[in-house]
């Protein structure tokens, strides 16, 4: 009975010796990212020029909400309230146009992050194979790799290779 345990304890341990394995920091990958680094500072000045834009529209508003309430009280009351809610209707409007350009925004940011998460999936997953690698695992925030030595980090080489790829 040992020399059965022993046996295939030999033969799991020699299988295990024929897997390459190595793992990925995403954090690092991603922070390094050029692409990534880009498309974030690309979409930080979209939102910029976009609360620029809210706040301009919002003191214009605000102006010109003061001057109907000096209006408005030489106006018959019922005149006024009619204005008034024509002014409400308009803020509204325009809060939703901005709440909508906002959203729009966020949704394409997202939709090139989920296309470049893609593109750097694939690129591992390239790497992986033309390397010989059994396993790639994930390490990092969230990753499964809680250790690995640095001989099996696979980060700087494939950023190396995103970095290149995004230059050309």
């Amino acid at each position: 009975m040992k020399k059965i345990v022993l046996a295939i304890f030999i033969i799991v341990a020699a299988a295990c010796e024929q897997n390459k394995i190595g793992f990925v920091d995403n954090v690092k990958l991603m922070d390094g990212y050029q692409e990534k680094i880009d498309i974030e500072a690309r979409f930080k000045i979209k939102a910029e020029a976009l609360n620029k834009r809210r706040d301009s529209i919002s003191q214009a508003f605000q102006v010109e909400a003061q001057a109907f309430q000096t209006k408005a009280q030489s106006m018959p009351q019922a005149q006024a309230q009619e204005e008034y809610g024509l002014l409400q209707q308009r803020g509204q409007f325009m809060g939703q146009q901005l709440q909508q350009e906002e959203q729009q925004m966020q949704t394409e940011g997202q939709i090139e992050m989920d296309s470049l998460i893609s593109k750097v999936k694939k690129e591992i997953n390239g790497f992986g194979k033309s390397n010989g690698f059994t396993y790639i695992l994930s390490g990092g925030e969230g990753g499964s790799v809680l250790y690995g030595t640095d001989t099996k980090d696979l980060t700087q080489d494939i950023l190396k290779i995103l970095n290149e790829q995004y230059k050309n």
